[in-house]
């Protein structure tokens, strides 16, 4: 990116500087095995759960908003103090980004059950399946867990790459922390259990908000960067609403288009079995080298997402110049 940090705001050069370095620091090391800040701050909400747990909205909203805010608050005091180096604020942006996405462990995951798939080592497939998503992995055969963990790509695209990127684009490093720890916590309380279905509805409700832009952000450049865009877009178009995620459907849809795949149907989570529309039903059924190919889609849609959010905040930058 030469001359960039004197062609725009500082605080858009920062965020370009520090997101494409943390998506490196991802790329070269993944996610590490311990010390995980994002496990850290389920540890912390476990325990805050502990003690506010109510049978109750109210009390599963007080919840959301002292894990979610308190998470925000510590991202923007860290922000202000790195403010006067600009040096500091890239690499504090860095360490966000690297802290809060996950991409790399994504792919290296998906890719593991495919290879275990494939080498037709079914009981391997399914103890690694847990890793990568909440399905009754023993009463799945290898196409359906084949296409469980493409839908797992697909959705996980959005939620730990895109989503996140999307939010530091436009408010930084609270943005940054401020998404995965709502998206946290929607996967820790937001299902619809007997102990959380009103506990945690407000954290499942701000996390349909927060993920809104994302997943639409990912949905269009699935149909860019996928081999079939005009059938990414006819699924999307026609598919994406009967999805019962609102922010899943059009995510999991272009996906199914761009890779010319069915996605959807009979699935079990925990033992609740869940029948769920067909997505792209004009594609062929799930095979395992769509595993890899969903996974490289995924990495081209994290490139492309980085180049939107810098053009994104560029283009505010100089609307907002022009406006002064």
């Amino acid at each position: 990116m030469p001359g960039l940090g004197r062609s725009v705001s500082p605080a858009t050069g920062v965020f370009a500087y520090g997101a494409a370095l943390g998506l490196a620091v991802d790329l070269l090391v993944g996610d590490p095995r311990r010390g995980h800040p994002v496990a850290a701050f389920g540890r912390a909400a476990g325990r805050v759960e502990r003690a506010l747990w109510r049978d109750h909205r109210g009390w599963g909203a007080l919840h959301t908003a002292v894990c979610a805010g308190a998470t925000v608050a510590a991202g923007a005091l860290a922000a202000r103090t790195a403010r006067g180096s600009r040096a500091g604020s890239v690499a504090l942006t860095a360490a966000a980004v690297w802290a809060v996405v996950g991409g790399t462990t994504l792919g290296r995951e998906a890719r593991a059950i495919g290879g275990a798939l494939a080498a037709g080592d079914l009981e391997v497939a399914r103890e690694r399946l847990p890793h990568l998503c909440g399905r009754d992995p023993q009463s799945l055969d290898g196409p359906a867990m084949a296409r469980a963990v493409v839908e797992s790509v697909a959705e996980n695209t959005s939620d730990a790459v895109v989503g996140a990127l999307f939010w530091g684009a436009v408010a930084g490093v609270p943005g940054l922390v401020g998404f995965r720890a709502v998206n946290t916590l929607d996967a820790m309380v937001g299902h619809k259990s007997p102990r959380y279905r009103r506990y945690g509805w407000a954290s499942a409700r701000l996390d349909d908000l927060a993920g809104w832009p994302g997943a639409r952000l990912t949905a269009a450049l699935a149909t860019v960067a996928g081999g079939d865009p005009r059938g990414a877009v006819r699924a999307w178009r026609a598919d994406a609403a009967k999805h019962p995620s609102p922010n899943a459907g059009p995510v999991e849809a272009s996906f199914a288009g761009a890779l010319g795949v069915r996605l959807g149907g009979t699935l079990s989570y925990a033992g609740r079995v869940e029948h769920r529309p067909v997505l792209n039903a004009e594609g062929r059924p799930v095979e395992v080298a769509d595993i890899d190919r969903a996974v490289r889609l995924s990495r081209r849609i994290t490139g492309l997402t980085l180049a939107a959010c810098v053009g994104g905040r560029m283009i505010a930058s100089a609307l907002k110049r022009r406006n002064a």
